[in-house]
């Protein structure tokens, strides 16, 4: 689908009804929870070599300060510009892989909405021809709510949606430029800002509460709940240019 034909659509958008949506997304949560709690369980197997390498060789400067106080006080500037670069780094690659593994997601759930047999592919978008393009939106996703947050607490309120649609936008159009990405995502945020706030912000709290009440842990499995919505909102609106796109997207030139 060109950009075109996405701008026009959501120019022309219908009226979405808040509790069909929500319904469709509770029947949809029942056919993709499993896939969700992987991919969760996928992003925590990412983290653990990163936390190895960002504190391992400060474990090992704390434990020689320790022996012989006072030794390794000129290195201590090192070791706090080690803690913020190894910091960044980290963020950085978690939200490159949190975004790759989510947009993955995404097509999992078409999949799954219209019953059609492939496999789960949660990588999809973290190898090529697409993964330059979904590090190059990580940044941008990064960079705006980096700067939502430092204009204090309500422009992160606003750009939240646009972000979350930004993701659902790419899974089913990475041929599409980033600017053109960025630009559709924010134009139907604007249409459907209230509906996908509200739909997002009851999916979460219910995620949250029905995860709590499974001692905690039970808030691996439901977590995937939250992200359903928008994807029903994007079908709604924009919605798939044929019945086989999972299987075709991806053979086209990334431009």
């Amino acid at each position: 689908m060109i950009f075109a034909e996405i701008q026009q659509k959501i120019l022309n958008a219908k009226p979405l009804d808040f509790g069909d949506i929500f319904s469709n997304s509770i029947e949809l949560f029942k056919k993709i929870w499993l896939q969700g709690l992987l991919m969760l369980l996928i992003m925590i197997a990412f983290m653990i070599p990163f936390i190895f390498i960002a504190y391992i060789p400060l474990l090992i400067f704390g434990l020689a300060d320790a022996t012989d106080p006072g030794q390794y006080d000129d290195l201590a500037p090192i070791a706090l510009l080690f803690i913020i670069m190894a910091y960044v780094l980290f963020a950085f690659a978690m939200n490159v892989i949190a975004f790759g593994l989510k947009a993955g997601l995404y097509r999992i759930m078409r999949q799954k909405d219209h019953d059609s047999i492939g496999s789960d592919d949660y990588f999809f978008f973290l190898r090529r021809p697409y993964l330059n393009k979904t590090i190059y939106l990580s940044l941008a996703y990064f960079g705006i709510s980096l700067l939502a947050t430092l204009l204090c607490f309500f422009p992160i309120i606003y750009v939240s949606v646009p972000l979350s649609l930004l993701v659902v936008i790419y899974a089913f159009n990475p041929d599409i430029s980033i600017s053109n990405l960025i630009k559709a995502s924010f134009d139907l945020g604007n249409k459907k800002w209230f509906i996908a706030f509200g739909l997002t912000l009851v999916a979460g709290i219910l995620a949250q509460m029905v995860g709590f009440l499974m001692c905690g842990i039970g808030i691996f499995f439901t977590a995937s709940f939250a992200a359903i919505p928008v994807y029903f909102i994007y079908k709604e609106v924009i919605g798939f240019e044929d019945d086989h796109g999972i299987k075709t997207i991806g053979e086209n030139k990334v431009i």
